[in-house]
């Protein structure tokens, strides 16, 4: 089973749960504060990115239903 679990919520966030950490693009990672649970924004209002502070509540519509990917393309 993974250590880290990744929800797409419908209308709203990703939520991270587990054993993960999360960097920026120069490899420097967030402070947590000690959280196994964070919300990333997906709608891109949010004021706090990358992380959801609800922003999207009204704004950002989007069902959530898992899917299956297409083959990997070879090189």
């Amino acid at each position: 089973m993974a250590t880290t679990k990744i929800t797409i919520n419908s209308n709203g966030s990703m939520r991270i749960e587990g054993d993960f950490e999360i960097a920026d693009k120069n490899g420097n990672t967030y402070g947590l504060g000690g959280r196994e649970v964070v919300s990333i924004c997906r709608c891109g209002l949010s004021k706090n990115k990358p992380f959801c502070d609800g922003s999207h509540r009204g704004n950002f519509e989007h069902d959530a239903v898992a899917f299956d990917l297409p083959p990997k393309k070879e090189a």
